[in-house]
């Protein structure tokens, strides 16, 4: 039988050159060639990279951001997003968010035995982009603390129930996503950065576990995080390092590592949606299918 041939994919990201990334994995018996180009927060270098590898490349993934965020069954689109995705004309561009709802959702089920969620107080510092981590760790009887508006918005008011956050994001969310997208994340430069807040270390404090985007967690980290598990993707072997001398327990990724640091769910999304031959985002339950197929779970590194 003909060896499949490799496939290539790219993340296209807006964060720091600084987490870029060139290697190969085997994934559904088809090698595949992952890798991340950074442009600094710079959006229009980010669409021109797009413009240069459509049609050179397998699939595309947009890095550093979404094309949109998911709350229940609506999506709200991120315009500055739609913008660098569109440079593309024929090879399909991801974000991750299509296969993070599903990976995410079987990651906290996959944990329950060991993280025991009705028993913990859980950090998740911004949900709408991981609505259905969001979700289905609160479904888990777990003690949630939702810090969408605290650590996106500047507003130290945390929501404590999936009402709450669904209630405010239909009020917020058609706004907020037609500003500029670095006004409320960190791109760029600003991903190396971190900024401890006195007003914020409490809610850290709080919780038993912190979950949700990396960088929002890693910009408001405190030095001491004793104890503690961490729940997110999309990070280095540096930040493992951090996350050691900050007393971290363990550090859980929803994506497999890769030569110390794991692989960013938009990469993992453009590589899937490339060996199966996709024009773009899979069906939900297509992912959960691949996921399965893949052997796809959560990576646990105790630290």
């Amino acid at each position: 039988m003909r060896e499949r041939r490799e496939r290539s994919v790219v993340s296209v990201s807006i964060g720091s050159k600084k987490r870029d990334v060139d290697e190969r994995i085997d994934l559904l018996g088809t090698r595949v060639r992952l890798r991340r180009i950074g442009t600094n927060g710079d959006l229009s270098a980010a669409r021109r990279l797009v413009s240069e590898l459509d049609g050179n490349v397998d699939a595309i993934g947009l890095g550093g951001t979404d094309l949109y965020v998911r709350l229940g069954t609506r999506r709200y689109y991120i315009r500055d997003s739609v913008r660098i995705a569109s440079a593309a004309r024929s090879t399909p561009v991801v974000c991750g968010a299509g296969l993070k709802d599903s990976l995410e959702r079987d990651a906290v089920a996959r944990l329950d035995e060991r993280l025991r969620w009705a028993e913990r107080r859980v950090l998740m510092v911004s949900s709408v982009d991981r609505f259905g981590m969001a979700k289905t760790i609160s479904e888990r009887g777990a003690d949630v603390m939702f810090g969408d508006l605290v650590f996106g918005m500047g507003v130290n008011v945390p929501l404590r129930s999936i009402r709450s956050v669904r209630r405010i994001g239909r009020v917020v969310l058609p706004v907020v996503t037609r500003l500029p997208f670095k006004w409320f994340y960190p791109t760029g430069a600003a991903q190396d950065s971190t900024t401890t807040r006195p007003g914020l270390v409490k809610h850290y404090d709080w919780a038993d576990v912190i979950a949700g985007d990396w960088h929002y967690i890693k910009r408001f980290a405190p030095r001491d995080m004793s104890g503690k598990d961490v729940l997110t993707n999309t990070t280095t072997a540096a930040d493992v390092e951090m996350l050691g001398r900050a007393g971290v327990r363990r550090l859980i990724t929803t994506t497999p590592r890769v030569n110390g640091r794991s692989v960013g769910t938009n990469l993992l999304e453009a590589a899937i949606v490339a060996v199966v031959g996709a024009a773009g985002e899979l069906p939900k339950e297509r992912y959960d299918q691949l996921i399965a197929e893949a052997g796809l779970g959560p990576t646990v590194v105790e630290l």
